[in-house]
């Protein structure tokens, strides 16, 4: 049984945790060790713990024997956009391994979206490695489309990200 809730700043460390642990999980293979380390190190308890004691940030968590194997953060624009109103930006969405496919992901796309319409968000922003496919059709199925190029920092490799949007407003 997945269970959902809202993450607080004394969730900090679990967070904190969980975000390394699904980022190692998903990409990790990716970078030297060096640049791995450099990326995580912002991952940090104090990091989480700025943003999840700021009003800005809303983060939530997915649940199951204790554990925590999700999470999805809705916040501030922080891609180099020019929205055409109010706009928030999904800023991760993982879901551990052992749990893809559980419909996780699917309940957390719900809960961001209601969100950020409850926020008066006309637009929602994120951006998605190119090569990773999963993530690319999940966002594509979810109705956002293609914006434009991003290079996505970690340490010192670039990455090919695509910005993507979703009109929330009924609005193309």
């Amino acid at each position: 049984m997945i269970g959902y809730r809202a993450a607080t700043a004394a969730d900090a460390a679990l967070v904190a945790d969980l975000c390394r642990r699904s980022f190692v999980e998903t990409f990790g293979h990716l970078y030297s060790p060096e640049d791995l380390a450099a990326f995580l190190a912002g991952l940090s308890e104090a990091a989480w713990h700025g943003e999840l004691s700021d009003p800005a940030y809303q983060v939530r968590l997915a649940e199951t024997g204790g554990e925590a194997v999700a999470y999805a953060k809705l916040g501030p624009v922080s891609l180099p956009v020019a929205p055409d109103g109010p706009a928030l930006e999904l800023r991760q969405l993982y879901v551990l391994k052992p749990w893809q496919g559980a419909g996780i992901a699917d309940a957390l796309m719900a809960w961001l979206l209601a969100q950020a319409k409850a926020r008066e968000a006309r637009e929602l922003y994120l951006s998605v490695w190119t090569g990773n496919h999963r993530a690319r059709r999940f966002y594509d199925r979810h109705g956002f489309a293609y914006v434009g190029p991003y290079t996505f920092m970690v340490g010192s490799q670039a990455d090919e990200d695509e910005i993507m949007r979703l009109r929330l407003d009924g609005a193309q």
